[in-house]
């Protein structure tokens, strides 16, 4: 058996045990410590102690840039997608999916599996790459989440540039960013883990080994997948996925990199789990609409793309990063693109068919009991 195909067997008992652990959680706020514990402890020493492994190259300075295009263009892209699902425009279930459909979140759901797979290095550019992924989901979708509010409630323009402050003064104090910011200061001071005294490393070291399985039970715990809306949104989130390796075959082609573990990086960042934080922006939201029986987001729907997400991004991640040289070709990205393009695109056409095949018996049913009455 390949030693890649253990560690998925691995995982996938460890997302299976959360999935059995539900019973034991009576709440989401029992769910979300094992979350905050991840993001607050875990990720960032396992990001510290990566950062203080490799030497600083000019070259690392681009990823956060090329994440950050990447947001873009996803964001960019999919009011294309949506309709093509069904949703609606200008409804909240429209506005909800712009907002979480480009936003990513590697910590959760990429972080831990390219560890496992590509080492410390990779995780370490992954890293630096969600920096400009951070600034996107905190603060560019934050402006456009109040643009969009401010837009249907013209006499609500009080308090944005306060809350804007507030999430500037997130970004720079949230755990992982100071983690970050820490490595880099003492990257360029010529430190690295050795250099440390021995309570720092051991400490951070020890914190870091809980990070992977804490990840696995919690994506466990998090699945919660209604019926209503699940091939909608399952079928937005195979185009997501489908896009994702569409772009990369382009850029992968257009930048000519042979390195096998460079692509496989750039594909599974891509395909990360849908963000948290776009559902805090849209909460600030709803927060200010309490009143407002027409709403500008709407949050159970994107609990639905969230709760859907994060199973999916695992499943396709660990594919990828199972694939050995699979993906070393421009060529074989592209064509998994347009397969996983294709099976997001089946529950419309199934749709649409549906609706026509409707619309045709009620014709003819219409059309035989005029024929009756006039016999």
């Amino acid at each position: 058996m390949e030693v890649g195909f253990e560690k998925t067997l691995v995982f996938l008992i460890f997302i299976l045990l959360g999935i059995v652990l539900k019973t034991k959680f009576k709440s989401k706020q029992e769910v979300n410590g094992i979350k905050k514990i991840i993001l607050n402890l875990a990720l960032p020493a396992t990001i510290f102690i990566a950062l203080l492994g490799i030497k600083i190259e000019a070259s690392l300075l681009l990823l956060p840039l090329m994440a950050l295009v990447f947001n873009l263009l996803l964001f960019a892209i999919s009011p294309f997608l949506l309709p093509i699902v069904g949703v609606k425009k200008n409804t909240p279930a429209y506005r909800t999916a712009g907002l979480l459909i480009p936003s990513l979140a590697p910590g959760l759901s990429c972080f831990p599996f390219v560890l496992e797979f590509l080492g410390k290095d990779y995780l370490a550019k992954a890293a630096m790459a969600d920096l400009g992924n951070k600034v996107f989901v905190l603060i560019v979708l934050y402006m456009v989440a109040m643009h969009w509010f401010y837009a249907r409630n013209q006499e609500s323009r009080t308090g944005g540039k306060a809350k804007l402050m507030s999430l500037l003064k997130t970004l720079v104090t949230e755990p992982v960013n100071l983690f970050i910011g820490a490595a880099l200061i003492l990257l360029v001071f010529g430190f690295n883990m050795e250099s440390l005294p021995f309570v720092i490393s051991d400490s951070l070291a020890k914190l870091s080994l809980m990070m992977t399985p804490l990840v696995l039970l919690f994506i466990g715990l998090a699945v919660k997948i209604k019926r209503q809306q699940f091939a909608q949104i399952l079928s937005l989130l195979l185009l997501r996925a489908g896009l994702v390796f569409l772009i990369s075959a382009v850029f992968v082609l257009v930048s000519g990199i042979s390195v096998q573990s460079e692509i496989l990086l750039m594909i599974s960042f891509g395909l990360s789990a849908c963000s948290f934080w776009p559902f805090a922006h849209l909460s600030l939201v709803d927060g200010l609409e309490v009143e407002k029986k027409s709403k500008t987001f709407d949050s159970n729907y994107a609990v639905a793309i969230l709760a859907l997400s994060f199973p999916l991004s695992t499943v396709l991640i660990l594919g990828v990063l199972n694939s050995g040289a699979a993906f070393g070709s421009p060529f074989n990205i592209f064509i998994t693109g347009v397969l996983l393009s294709a099976l997001g695109a089946v529950f419309p056409l199934v749709k649409v068919l549906s609706k026509k095949a409707s619309k045709l018996r009620l014709t003819s049913t219409k059309m035989e009991t005029a024929a009756t009455e006039r016999a």
